[in-house]
């Protein structure tokens, strides 16, 4: 029994910050939880071009890494062949230097790929936070303010969309400031309805997203922004949520790294992605804390 109430209050603990009565009836005395924007314009810490450039840069990192798997793609693609190739002479001419040998492109696990990219690495680990579950730290290298450490992934939904039964119980939905509602959860019925959702929308070799964040071995080692936990009175947000929808002329052969997929597949909008900003510089070894709640005023 006591084994059982420990269960339940561990997950009420991570639910509550989701449950609308117990936020209607603590807006008050959790205000450091709070994110106040007057308006939806004004909800960018960074610029979407720095989002874009960035997301760009680790995905074109990614790709080259993982060359040798993308022959389909690349025949349908030759002009987009040309310049990879291109960039892969480069990058193993570079590679040449610093380790003098002849041996061809090295992979790098894709961890390794965003460290040589962004200068850091995040990933999932138990939270310093008592009884609060997974946490995310930078397990290397060095963060600067402003910087994109992290993307939430998930399906999206539109507000007339049924999340009913992938809602219970889940702590990882994400309201966004319009309504869209993002589910994070890489398991149950939240799972079923991603891997459905990719699948549909794949394009003979093109994959317009990525399904591994629901396994263990991510190809996109930015998408675990669903585990990254509310701040408190003793661990202040040192990152924040910023809405970024991805512009329709975003690389078709990189959106195979992209973890979110709408629900429906007739949507003429932009896909919804959210992504983690740093509200300060973050060093190796520090977790990861954030604000659940964007309110509007």
């Amino acid at each position: 029994a006591a084994a059982m109430l420990r269960e339940l209050r561990r997950r009420w603990g991570s639910y509550k910050y989701r449950f609308v009565p117990w936020l209607a009836l603590n807006l008050r005395r959790q205000r450091r939880t709070l994110r106040y924007v007057p308006e939806s314009s004004q909800d960018k810490i960074i610029a979407d071009e720095v989002v874009f450039e960035t997301l760009l840069k680790a995905f074109k990192a990614l790709f080259i890494n993982d060359f040798s798997k993308q022959a389909d793609i690349l025949a349908l693609l030759p002009e987009v062949k040309r310049q990879y190739l291109e960039l892969l002479t480069v990058e193993q001419k570079r590679s040449e230097l610093n380790s003098h040998t002849h041996q061809g492109q090295h992979v790098f696990s894709p961890e390794e790929v965003l460290f040589n990219t962004l200068g850091f690495t995040v990933s999932r680990d138990r939270s310093s936070l008592v009884s609060a579950g997974t946490g995310v730290f930078v397990t290397k290298g060095f963060v600067p303010k402003g910087m994109v450490v992290s993307m939430y992934p998930g399906t999206v939904y539109r507000k007339h969309e049924p999340i009913f039964f992938q809602s219970l119980g889940n702590p990882f939905i994400f309201r966004c400031i319009d309504g869209v509602l993002i589910d994070g959860n890489d398991k149950g019925l939240s799972r079923s309805v991603y891997r459905s959702c990719s699948r549909r929308d794949q394009f003979g070799p093109f994959q317009m997203s990525d399904e591994s964040w629901l396994t263990a071995t991510l190809q996109n080692p930015l998408a675990v922004g669903q585990y990254v936990n509310n701040c408190s009175h003793e661990k202040a947000a040192n990152v924040c949520y910023q809405e970024f929808d991805v512009p329709g002329h975003f690389p078709v052969e990189l959106k195979q790294y992209l973890p979110n997929t709408v629900y429906s597949h007739d949507t003429e909008s932009h896909l919804r992605c959210v992504v983690l900003v740093t509200l300060r510089d973050i060093k190796q070894g520090e977790e990861l804390f954030s604000n659940y709640y964007t309110v509007v005023s």
